[in-house]
């Protein structure tokens, strides 16, 4: 059952209420929040076990709640820089390379980003450790080169599945090449860039943990910590915050791609 109220000054409806409205909001609200609470419980719960294990000197002093937070803070850091950093830099080149005067240049710039993930990321992280600077800077850089490539090939991917009917129908009524991209092919190609940007970010959480080796900090930091010093409480917690913090980004940015995904589609 439905109902519509009407204005009293023009006698039409001005809004509808239908049955499946009500389902509908704590559907979307299980959607959006249920992944975070979860992981909020295992944040209380790896505390709680911080708390009440019996842990010695060595294991306290990597376990702090300051010293944790400040880990995951940096850690946080590193994959927000470096993503937004592939982002500015992956989708541009991505738009550039399917315009038809430059699809000559795809090959060699699809090859230039398989060259990230061809190497190992602990080769990645050492060699521009070496060629910058150990530390924060040389592991974005690094962190960069590793996860160009999923948001290029995305992006390629995207613009190049349109329809061709499409862009030559919005073409026909005037529309220029610039509004057709920005108005016609961008929006359509939203949801496969978008998640080659969720998958570049979680490829991203796990690689900055081997920054540690190169003393960039974060939660790596801690778990090396924890092989170094043989406490296996130390490797166990930080392990599963870094597991944490890749869900928590996972989803998010799965809930962003669901928003920005274009009605219809």
């Amino acid at each position: 059952m439905s109902e519509t109220a009407t204005s009293p000054d023009t006698g039409t409806a001005t809004g509808t209420a239908t049955g499946t409205d009500a389902p509908a909001r704590p559907a979307r609200l299980r959607r959006y929040l249920g992944t975070p609470a979860v992981l909020a419980l295992v944040c209380v719960a790896v505390a709680v076990y911080v708390a009440v294990a019996d842990l010695d000197d060595v294991e306290r002093r990597y376990l702090t709640f300051g010293g944790l937070l400040a880990a995951t803070g940096v850690h946080v850091q590193l994959v927000a820089i470096s993503t937004v950093l592939v982002i500015v830099l992956a989708v541009p080149l991505g738009i550039l390379v399917t315009r038809p005067s430059a699809r000559r240049l795809t090959p060699f710039v699809v090859g230039l980003g398989n060259i990230g993930q061809t190497v190992p990321s602990l080769g990645v992280i050492v060699l521009f450790a070496i060629l910058f600077s150990p530390g924060f800077q040389g592991a974005v850089v690094a962190l960069v080169i590793y996860a160009f490539l999923p948001i290029l090939r995305n992006t390629i991917i995207g613009l190049q599945q349109i329809d061709p009917f499409v862009v030559e129908s919005a073409r026909g009524v005037g529309m220029s090449h610039r509004r057709v991209l920005w108005e016609i092919e961008l929006p359509l190609a939203v949801p496969v860039i978008l998640a080659g940007i969720r998958t570049a970010a979680v490829i991203n959480v796990g690689t900055a943990t081997i920054g540690a080796l190169t003393n960039a900090g974060g939660l790596g930091g801690v778990v090396y910590g924890g092989i170094v010093q043989s406490r296996t409480p130390v490797i166990v917690v930080a392990s599963i915050l870094t597991a944490v913090l890749a869900l928590l980004v996972d989803h998010v940015l799965g809930v962003v791609e669901h928003v920005l995904r274009p009605r219809g589609l």
